[in-house]
């Protein structure tokens, strides 16, 4: 109980740090596929566009992930100071997909902070076709999505979140499993790499994920990542507190 109360009390402190570098009245824009979707805004079809969900039911407005664990974190302890917050992820996005609702979802909403969490489709497709993926034109993608943005705002702040992946549930036994990695891997060297070269807040899930499964192997790696891919109520948790504690803008 008390290791539990000491995390919380943290949580809380850097949550209120976080705030006050960040300024009042923010616009915050979580991007990505399913694992940020969430099944916002009601839906109730994976790959629903943004304009045919409902973005009037305050009930449903954030999905259920870490996206809405962080968001409505911040709003709750700080009624007052304006802040808001639009999920825009959308399940079985690519890089590909983000780029083409990019101007509707993302440059039409002139968010002042955005997070990107985006790869693992891009990988599924690559496997599919029994290539490998193109990381240098996938982050040649990535950058021309963020010079988009900067061009419209060049004190925008970006938060770009690793992709990550389990050995679990469907993907336990997957005869590809060591491919998927190696190219989920690749990925977030280069997320990585554009943070470097943007100035950009880094989230590590790869490593937040790998960490939490290998420091409780009493417990199945499903408990976290419940189909290798998807995180899990518990690992949305961690997530969404990993994204406070890196934000810091």
């Amino acid at each position: 109980m008390m290791k539990t109360r000491n995390r919380i009390c943290m949580l809380l402190l850097l949550i209120a740090v976080s705030v006050m570098a960040m300024g009042k009245g923010k616009r915050v824009l979580f991007i990505g596929d399913s694992i940020t979707d969430g099944a916002w805004g009601n839906s109730k079809v994976w790959n629903t566009p943004s304009e045919k969900r409902n973005q009037k039911d305050m009930n449903h407005i954030y999905g259920h992930g870490y996206m809405m664990i962080a968001a409505s974190t911040i709003q709750a302890l700080h009624p007052e100071d304006g802040w808001v917050f639009w999920n825009r992820g959308i399940s079985g996005n690519t890089l590909a997909d983000l780029a083409a609702r990019w101007d509707k979802d993302a440059l039409a909403l002139h968010p002042d902070v955005v997070s990107i969490l985006i790869g693992t489709n891009d990988v599924d497709k690559a496997l599919e076709k029994g290539i490998d993926i193109k990381v240098k034109d996938w982050g040649k993608q990535y950058r021309e999505l963020l010079d988009q943005l900067k061009q419209q705002n060049p004190e925008i702040k970006f938060v770009l979140c690793t992709p990550f992946v389990a050995r679990s549930g469907k993907l336990a036994q997957s005869t590809n499993y060591a491919e998927r990695e190696a190219m989920i891997t690749a990925l977030t060297h280069e997320v990585e790499k554009i943070a470097h070269d943007y100035g950009a807040t880094v989230v590590p899930f790869n490593t937040l994920v790998g960490n939490t499964i290998a420091s409780h192997p009493s417990v199945p790696a499903t408990y976290w990542i419940w189909d290798g891919i998807h995180p899990t109520p518990a690992m949305h948790y961690l997530m969404a507190e990993k994204w406070l504690e890196c934000t810091n803008l």
